[in-house]
């Protein structure tokens, strides 16, 4: 039974002390970024090398790969993808329309990471912004209602699943009025409960369903004043299980980021106290992961049964022209091209 956590690593190849690590202590995924990536076939063979140090062929492989600001695979080797707000800027024009680009989006990107070995995006986004709040978030949003976000976040998710690969809630309860980034500072939420389940909450509401999510680093005073919705029990149990409904299997955000604070082993029982099935680490640094990984149990009980059920949730892509759909996309995309970089939401 792998371990409750899934961790990043420092480069392009797995180093040995990082292959003996990973050998022993058997995190159940592992998450790529930026300073991971150089070309396809290098990402082939990292991915290969991450299942064979696990001994898992299934073992999920994790990328944030939305499109806009935040997307790990780029050209001249993979597409370019627009921001969330420009599907939900065509959504205004016209919401199927919009919901059928988005979808079709996400198959593409899907794609992109089944041909390399990658099985789970972090993606879809349901955050709602509002004026005011912390550019974190911002073009990343589709929208700021949160009928039209969830709708457009189910599109996402549903082409992302056409393709194979398992998407990510995130970040539950919602990030979008933070007024700070978490990366960098914790982020403190002081709207009415009866304000958050109308609009922030809300947008999560529909996609309950979803078999992975990814709390927020941030504080609803309303909820739980000292502690982020990642750490905090009232929340993961009041509003993201309660309310919002999810049973899906569930991740911190990152927690190297600057948002939470104690040390990284004093962070992860902090997650796991709360409720978070597994605990993700990002950085790479070995002595963290280790860290994360004496904290981290066996993925047992409940937590066993919804990483099992995500698991179970994938299915293998229907036949797929990427040239041609990407065509399709291309054109469906026309009406708000120009506008994409630069529409906001707030």
């Amino acid at each position: 039974m792998a371990r409750a956590f899934i961790t990043g690593i420092a480069g392009l190849s797995l180093g040995a002390a990082e292959r003996a690590f990973l050998r022993e202590a058997d995190p159940w995924g592992l998450i790529l970024f930026r300073r991971n990536i150089e070309t396809p076939d290098q990402v082939r063979r990292l991915v290969s090398e991450f299942r064979a140090a696990v001994g898992r062929d299934d073992a999920p492989v994790l990328i944030d790969q939305e499109g806009g600001r935040v997307q790990r695979l780029r050209p001249p080797h993979w597409r370019a993808y627009p921001p969330g707000a420009a599907y939900g800027a065509l959504y205004d024009l016209d919401p199927a329309a919009g919901r059928a680009a988005a979808r079709l989006g996400a198959r593409l990107i899907a794609a992109d990471l089944l041909d390399l070995g990658i099985t789970v995006d972090c993606l879809p986004l349901a955050d709602v912004p509002v004026p005011g709040a912390d550019a974190v978030i911002g073009d990343r949003a589709y929208g700021a209602a949160a009928d039209k976000v969830a709708a457009l976040a189910a599109a996402v998710a549903d082409g992302l699943m056409e393709g194979g690969v398992l998407p990510v809630l995130k970040h539950l309860p919602g990030h979008g009025r933070a007024n700070v980034d978490s990366h960098e500072r914790l982020p403190v939420v002081d709207a009415e409960r009866e304000t958050l389940e109308a609009s922030d909450f809300a947008a999560f509401r529909p996609l309950a369903r979803l078999p992975l999510g990814m709390t927020a680093h941030v504080v609803y005073t309303a909820v739980d004043p000292a502690r982020p919705a990642t750490t905090s029990a009232q929340v993961i149990a009041e509003v993201i299980r309660g309310f919002i409904g999810f049973d899906g299997a569930l991740m911190s955000d990152d927690v190297s980021m600057g948002a939470l604070s104690g040390s990284v082993a004093a962070r992860t029982r902090a997650c796991f106290a709360a409720g978070c099935d597994l605990v993700l680490h990002c950085n790479g640094r070995l002595d963290e992961m280790q860290e994360v990984a004496a904290e981290a149990p066996l993925l047992a009980d409940d937590a066993a049964r919804r990483a099992a059920a995500a698991l179970a949730a994938r299915r293998a892509p229907a036949p797929f022209d990427p040239r041609e759909a990407w065509q399709r996309f291309s054109a469906m995309m026309a009406p708000v091209r120009g506008i994409a970089d630069s529409v906001t939401v707030a």
